[in-house]
Parts: C-alpha cells; structure tokens; sequence
C-alpha cells in the first residue's frame, strides 16, 4: 500500500473537484487510500467508492464537523463513520441549513459595509455544495469586490473581521458522540492553529486522535503531536487538506500524507470497542 490521505474535499463541499476528479488526482499522485471529508456533508461518497474500486483507490467515509470552545473554531475529522447512518445525516442536514443561514447574515453584513452581492451570487459559486465562507469569498472575488481569494478573509469575513458572523454552536463533545454513535473516530484537525490547553481540553474530553500530518504542521509540530499520541494511547491521521481550485494547492496532494499503519490501527481501535 502506498500513500494514504486522510484529508480531502470536493465540490459538494468547498472543494473545486467532483469526487470521480479528486480520485482520479488522488490515484495519479500516488495515492491508494482517500478519505474524503467534505464539510457536513457525506453526498460524495458513493460516488468516490464507485469509482476507486474502479481504479484501485480505497475511499475511507469521512466527514469534517465544525465545534466551538468559547470563541475558537475547532474542526472534528470523522473516520469510518456510517455513510448511510439516518442519524447522522439528520444532525448533518441541521449543520447545512444553518450554514446556508449563516451565509444569508454574512451577505447582510457585506451590504452593510457596502458590498453589492447576493445569496444569489454565492450560490451560483456553490451550486450543490454546502455553502460556506469559501464559496462568498470566490463570489466576491468574481464579481471585482476584492483582489484575492484570501483578502475576503483577511478584510472582511475571517474571524473577528466586520462581516463574520459565528455558527450554530456546537460543543467538540457533541460531535464525539455525534460520530462514536455513527460508529466511527473522532480526530482533531490542524491542531497547530490551536493553543497548547485547548488540544489537552479535546483529549480530556475523549477525542479518539490528532491529525499529526498536515500542510499546517511543521516538522517540528508533526514530532510533538507524534509524542502526544503517544503519551495519551491515541491515534494519529494525516493529509493534504486539497481543495484545488482558489486555493492553488495542488502540489499538496500526493505531498502531505500518511501511512497504511495509521489506518490499520483506526481499524483495530474500531474492533476493539465494538468487541
């Protein structure tokens, strides 16, 4: 087995290609196992299983939910989850209309501040994704109110800037339960944009693993994470976090990676519970 990458996206979410595109990247960049973890949203997988079987790439069912503590984002990556849980997809229908609420109270605020753009606008940019901060930022970039992709964020709807507005809250515990009860791990995502106590927070609370390889992390970072899934008896996952697309990331695929072995103890992790 060769490369595995744990942390991808397509355009049912904020990412530029189709599951069937992303495979196919993913087999000609010398990747055999992808998990694909669109945000609050699973409707890629099939289509992704489909065709790895084709082509030889095994698609591990994957999903990234949104948390909060306090004021801080905190990205929960879901492994091995039930693609078809009826539950789940109930809380992950939830997320999506208020991420589509959201939206509406991002644009008002733009138009507050002076901006003429529309939901319209942006969800010409979704289409049918999960609409999200990504998708107004490329609507304003299309439209001339900004000059790149990342001066949206950086001005105008990034964290604390005029236009943000917070999401739905929800606590990293409920989305443990959320994802164990869907018979799958939790893992936390690019832990290197979160201070040192809020990552021992998440493990106290019982998240399954961290996200020690990440385009984020340095190496320096990748050895620290390494050592606390160690001394905590927890796993380990890894990927490129591609969208493609705006983001020009491109060479991340294929680059940033994982190993067989990490997905061989998720699996013995997930025997041992259910045993």
């Amino acid at each position: 087995m060769g490369k595995v990458d744990l942390h991808t996206h397509t355009s049912h979410s904020d990412g530029a290609l189709t599951p069937t595109e992303l495979v196919k990247k993913a087999k000609d960049s010398g990747i055999d196992v992808l998990s694909i973890t669109d945000h609050d949203n699973l409707a890629g997988f099939t289509e992704a299983f489909e065709y790895g079987k084709q082509i030889g790439v095994e698609i591990i069912p994957g999903v990234e939910i949104s948390t909060d503590v306090e004021d801080k984002e905190v990205h929960i990556l879901a492994y091995f989850i039930e693609p078809f849980n009826e539950e789940l997809e109930r809380y992950l229908q939830f997320f999506r209309e208020e991420r589509m609420k959201r939206a509406i109270r991002i644009i008002e605020n733009l138009n507050s501040l002076g901006f003429n753009i529309t939901i319209e606008d942006v969800l010409a940019i979704s289409k049918i994704s999960a609409v999200g901060r990504p998708h107004i930022a490329q609507a304003m970039l299309a439209k001339g109110l900004i000059t790149s992709y990342y001066e949206a964020f950086n001005k105008y709807i990034g964290n604390g800037c005029p236009a943000y507005e917070k999401k739905v809250h929800l606590s990293p515990q409920s989305a443990f339960k959320i994802i164990s009860d869907a018979g799958g791990l939790s893992f936390i995502a690019h832990p290197g944009y979160m201070p040192e106590s809020l990552l021992k927070e998440l493990i106290t609370a019982g998240v399954d693993g961290i996200e020690v390889i990440h385009p984020s992390n340095s190496a320096q970072q990748v050895k620290f994470y390494r050592g606390i899934v160690n001394e905590y008896y927890l796993l380990e996952s890894g990927g490129s976090d591609f969208h493609g697309g705006k983001r020009e990331d491109d060479y991340n695929l294929g680059k940033f990676y994982t190993s067989a072995s990490v997905v061989e103890a998720m699996r013995q992790r997930l025997l041992k519970d259910s045993a």
